[in-house]
């Protein structure tokens, strides 16, 4: 039987983005069966409920991901390799985020997620750059088959590392539509905003982790724009943990003088997410540049309009469900607010058209896209 070994570690250290992908598509491949010896690594220790969680044993190491990370990428050094781990050299190994773990297996996939760090070098600690141009581009040329989360990622290798088209597979995201779906109980809707504090008030709902490359500080200037144009009556709601160069969000909320307008409820937790999107009257998501743009889809698969960027994957995401903006331009971004909030009829044509383009993202749909990357490695 031919043997998969797979990273799981974003799995298991990530709840959102990277983290959702890849508990996704490996719990669909599973469901699958597709006839392979899968065995599920995981860099670093891991707990009693991290294993509970997971469709298969995992194979931890007893050296924290922090010091296997300096060993395999700063120091580039081929020691100890993932087979030490999972009982055997594999047939094939995917590297599930960004960077190839050393490893003897005879085929080497890579999941490279977006090129974001080279289009928008300032949107992440120097430190953290660096770090990925050199690893990302060295596991690109060493792996034998790699996966991009959309078909503009896919152009961005092609473009930027000449990777050669044939060795790139397009393996999308998707969402779990038994969680991910409108939620209309007015009950529901009532505890969540009160759980996170946003009131009564109609609201856009913007979700990520804050962050410059999310854009928010643009959106705030829109959004304060938006409002002196045609005095609306909404919050903008913004979801997410606090990441990296996120002061400048706060300060400029400041300086608008919209500390009463803008509210930030800190994490949302998964289990709140849909009842969320379904409270809001429409999701903003104006990003700089995204590799797949998942929030989107969860967003429409609960039928909420969505505002986006019209740059890299995001159209793909949104299709037919989404309004387009400029997200480099506030006036384009503060005119969307204004259409979308002031138009109901395009809101339900969105709504209808988002659903039905939504419902095209399952994860037996990604895990068997992931399949077919593995054949065109193995072959």
């Amino acid at each position: 039987m031919t043997v998969v070994a797979i990273d799981y570690t974003p799995a298991i250290r990530q709840q959102a983005g990277i983290g959702r992908i890849v508990r996704g598509q490996i719990e669909a491949l599973v469901r699958l069966n597709p006839g392979y010896d899968l065995r599920l690594f995981v860099a670093g220790r891991i707990t009693g409920d991290d294993r509970r969680a997971a469709p298969l044993p995992l194979h931890a190491t007893p050296i924290s991901e922090r010091n296997l990370v300096r060993l395999w990428h700063r120091l580039d050094i081929p020691y100890p390799r993932v087979e030490w781990f999972t009982g055997g050299s594999p047939d094939l190994f995917h590297a599930t985020d960004f960077v190839l773990a050393p490893t003897r297996a005879r085929r080497k996939v890579l999941t490279v997620h977006d090129l974001a760090f080279v289009h928008y070098p300032n949107a992440a600690m120097p430190s953290l750059h660096h770090y990925l141009n050199v690893v990302v581009p060295r596991s690109v040329r060493r792996a034998d088959h790699v996966i991009a989360d959309s078909h503009h990622t896919a152009r961005d290798l092609t473009e930027q590392w000449q990777t050669p088209p044939e060795r790139i597979t397009v393996v999308q995201g998707a969402v779990d539509h038994t969680h991910f779906q409108p939620v209309t109980d007015p009950e529901r809707q009532r505890v969540v905003r009160e759980r996170y504090a946003i009131g009564e008030r109609p609201f856009i709902l913007a979700l990520s982790r804050l962050e410059p490359r999310k854009n928010f500080v643009r959106l705030i200037e829109a959004f304060a724009q938006a409002r002196l144009e045609e005095r609306l009556p909404h919050r903008l709601v913004i979801g997410g943990s606090k990441g990296w160069l996120y002061a400048e969000i706060f300060r400029r909320t400041t300086e608008l003088g919209l500390q009463e307008h803008v509210h930030f409820t800190g994490f949302v937790a998964d289990a709140d997410l849909p009842t969320l999107y379904s409270a809001a009257e429409f999701f903003a998501y104006p990003s700089l540049y995204e590799g797949f743009g998942l929030p989107i889809v969860e967003a429409l698969a609960c039928g909420t309009p969505v505002l986006t960027a019209d740059n890299s994957c995001l159209p793909e995401a949104g299709g037919p469900g989404a309004y387009y903006v400029n997200a480099e331009a506030v006036d384009s971004i503060a005119a969307g607010i204004v259409r979308m909030a002031t138009d109901a009829a395009l809101r339900s044509q969105l709504r209808a058209a988002g659903l039905a383009h939504a419902a095209h993202f399952t994860w037996e749909r990604s895990a068997q896209q992931l399949l077919d990357a593995y054949a065109r490695a193995l072959a």
